[in-house]
């Protein structure tokens, strides 16, 4: 049930305003624990949506806490404005959320700031996955309702500062909707998938975003400093990586995004100029101004810590796993050549079961198998095992291995591997 290039839908009833008004902000212990209560007298699944501050604050903390349920209503929970120990604070409405199905829209954005205040469900429905799933091209929460529920969302304030105290009330009524109607979206995704056969697929889904492990921190999370590819020698890199060190320690210690201390633009422009002195520093632009002048003596240190770096970072970040796929043709041409066969073959499989491929399978974990494969005389059994190890679902196998295997079965011509 794909979205059909030039389709058109009747214009959307207008959603501007929770069908109960727009709640009180829980903030204070009995006020959290009267919106549990009230929780626990509804039925059914609990709608749940939260709001954080990314780009403002350093944290992925939760600010704001939206929860929906039949015949209870909605409540809005300040998790972080009352002064307590936020899990604690928080104890009676994890016991009522505990006690069935949560409905999220992009549940991996707000789960781990969930579990950060001890809320976790026991089980789980995502309605943008489901939209993945169903093969519909766009996945937005106001794009799903407006598509399924002929109902039109207000303009959000998604991106906001919602660390901000007090919250406009337009934000609070944004917030109060962007729960109304997910257990009816729900619904109406669920049922798409029933006819397309894919309600399994789906619970599978759920449940392994609910299960799973946070991914390891990135080992040199410096490296993703916009614009670094124009650092073409180590002297420079060792700036970068100091001066972004020392600006994630004060991040960190204030509560505040790293790029409102200092841009990535400006890392860049002081490791590739290198100032050695406060007035040659302050002629950079970003510099120039007064909030920079004042800290100028902290990145002149970290540029000078950088330049006396004995050992300089490596111009490339160690590989832990395949070299990028456009490097495949001279360094392993035959694993190229299996690579354009399996996406080939996803690509098909992807179009035939209106799914995207890398909801089939993630290109990582195809990249990997091309890269690491070795000829084995039950190559079935083996693509089995390798995504099976790999943490590929059930449906995802039953789908992928067949293609997979025969892609890798293929003989590879003098050609195709670019010899």
């Amino acid at each position: 049930m794909a979205d059909e290039p030039g389709a058109t839908e009747p214009d959307p009833t207008p959603l501007a305003a929770p069908a109960d008004g727009v709640p009180e902000v829980a903030i204070s212990d009995w006020q959290i624990a009267d919106a549990a209560e009230l929780l626990a007298s509804g039925r059914g699944a609990f709608a749940v949506d939260a709001e954080r501050a990314s780009g403002f604050r350093y944290s992925n903390r939760a600010y704001l806490i939206q929860i929906r349920r039949a015949g209870a209503g909605t409540v809005l929970i300040d998790p972080v404005n009352h002064g307590g120990d936020p899990v604690q604070m928080l104890a009676p409405l994890a016991e009522v959320l505990g006690s069935d199905q949560w409905i999220l829209h992009a549940a991996d954005q707000d789960l781990p700031c969930l579990a950060e205040v001890g809320l976790r469900p026991p089980s789980l429905y995502d309605t943008e996955l489901a939209g993945r799933l169903a093969g519909f091209e766009r996945v937005n929460l106001a794009t799903m309702v407006a598509r399924l529920l002929g109902l039109g969302l207000a303009k959000g304030h998604g991106a906001a500062d919602w660390s901000k105290r007090p919250l406009p009330p337009a934000w609070l009524n944004y917030a109060a909707l962007d729960v109304e109607v997910l257990v009816e979206l729900r619904d109406a995704i669920a049922e798409v998938l029933r006819e397309q056969g894919k309600t399994d697929w789906a619970a599978e889904e759920f449940e392994h975003l609910r299960t799973a492990e946070p991914a390891p921190p990135r080992r040199e999370r410096w490296r993703r400093t916009s614009g670094i590819h124009k650092v073409r020698n180590r002297r420079a890199l060792a700036e970068v990586r100091e001066m972004w060190t020392v600006r994630d320690r004060i991040a960190a210690r204030r509560d505040i995004a790293p790029g409102r201390i200092l841009p990535d633009s400006a890392i860049i422009e002081a490791a590739l100029t290198d100032p050695k002195t406060v007035a040659e520093l302050t002629k950079l632009p970003v510099f120039s101004g007064p909030k920079q002048r004042k800290q100028a003596g902290v990145w002149l240190d970290a540029l000078a810590a950088g330049r006396a770096d004995e050992n300089p970072p490596e111009l490339s970040e160690p590989q832990t796993g395949p070299p990028p796929a456009v490097r495949w043709s001279r360094r392993k041409p035959e694993a190229a050549a299996r690579l354009e066969a399996a996406r080939a073959g996803l690509t098909q499989l992807s179009e035939g079961v209106g799914v995207p491929a890398e909801n089939l399978l993630t290109p990582e974990l195809v990249r990997r198998l091309c890269w690491e494969w070795t000829p084995a005389d039950d190559v079935t059994a083996a693509v089995e095992v390798f995504l099976r190890d790999a943490g590929a679902r059930g449906w995802q196998r039953e789908l992928v291995v067949p293609v997979l295997a025969s892609s890798l079965s293929r003989p590879v011509s003098e050609e195709s591997a670019g010899r």
